[in-house]
């Protein structure tokens, strides 16, 4: 097992398989991109198929979920997911993406055995969008979101940051929009994982202020405690149910104690924390010849060396250098 030291056992991998995106969204990166991960840098499909192999046969990995940068512009999604999907004991294979190209991948993807999909939609009006993401790409992230229903990766989900003066304003109608159709909705407070470093807590809309505006309009209850587990969101139920919303309060309402999550960049290094300073080199080690089992090894000395929360609050806190695309949500 992936346990570390204070007896945490990871068995939920984050795969990242390229730092590419083709948004530029004001929280992660400047609106003229960044400087990209040469390709021989990368992991090919062979090394994530063997990396993933070795943690889910050898590790205990339940669930892989495939991130980015944005993976659908990984040429061998399909392919990826078919072999995750093939593997004894078989994971959840699950998706985080920004929809872009999503409606017509959803079939495929479906076939190929990807569970379910997570989008990120931050506004539902227009406008916002292509300020927020300075790309006119709205209409493309709706039609994903029907393709991924339309292909029965329900429930769908829909990851939603908010951000004091821009689109704050949008809880309700983004409530609306999901309950209407189908969709389950996640409030994320905004992270310090900006490429530009200009993350402030006080442009943070935090998940108590969240909650305050959906109380004003609909009854929260909370949800069953002991489903959540070690899941990062807080669920409620909507007006007594089915319907349930979640606030994810990385910050204010830190989940550290439960973490389940290990991750894999896409150039092959494994952080056992979003906010790690340190990061194990597993491509170096597997292009030198080592062997599943000395991977195996290293990956279990990168996991046992956890620290015990992201320290956000510490005033020591440091940023990692690595912003989220280059990280993998």
């Amino acid at each position: 097992m992936l346990k570390d030291s204070f007896g945490r056992v990871a068995t939920d991998l984050r795969v990242s398989l390229t730092d590419r995106c083709n948004l530029r969204c004001t929280y992660c990166m400047p609106p003229e991109g960044l400087d990209w991960l040469p390709k021989p840098e990368l992991l090919t499909a062979e090394e994530i198929a063997r990396l993933v192999g070795i943690g889910v046969e050898r590790l205990g990995i339940t669930e892989v979920r495939y991130t980015g940068g944005e993976p659908l512009l990984r040429r061998e999604l399909i392919e990826i997911v078919g072999h995750t999907a093939a593997l004894s004991p078989r994971p959840q294979v699950s998706l985080t993406t920004n929809g872009i190209g999503l409606a017509r991948l959803a079939e495929p993807l479906a076939a190929a055995g990807l569970d379910r999909v997570n989008v990120s939609l931050d506004t539902i009006d227009r406008e916002i969008f292509k300020r927020l993401a300075h790309r006119d790409r709205l209409p493309d992230v709706l039609k994903g979101l029907e393709g991924a229903a339309a292909a029965g990766m329900l429930p769908v989900k829909v990851n939603a940051v908010l951000m004091r003066g821009v689109n704050e304003h949008e809880a309700i109608p983004l409530l609306e929009f999901c309950l209407e159709r189908g969709y389950e909705l996640r409030f994320i407070e905004q992270m310090p994982l900006d490429a530009q470093h200009g993350w402030r807590r006080e442009n943070m809309v935090t998940a108590d202020e969240i909650l305050a505006m959906l109380n004003a309009h609909v009854e929260l209850t909370p949800d069953d405690p002991v489903e959540r587990g070690s899941a990062p969101a807080e669920l409620f139920l909507i007006d007594g149910g089915p319907a349930r919303v979640g606030v994810i309060g990385s910050v204010t309402r830190p989940f550290c104690g439960a973490c389940d999550r290990v991750r894999l960049t896409a150039d092959g290094q494994i952080r056992n924390c979003l906010f790690a300073t340190e990061e194990s080199d597993l491509r170096a080690a597997m292009r030198s010849g080592a062997s599943d089992e000395e991977l195996a090894e290293r990956w279990l000395a990168a996991v046992r060396g956890k620290r015990p929360g992201h320290g956000i609050d510490d005033p020591t806190f440091l940023q990692p250098a690595r912003p989220m695309s280059a990280i993998g949500g």
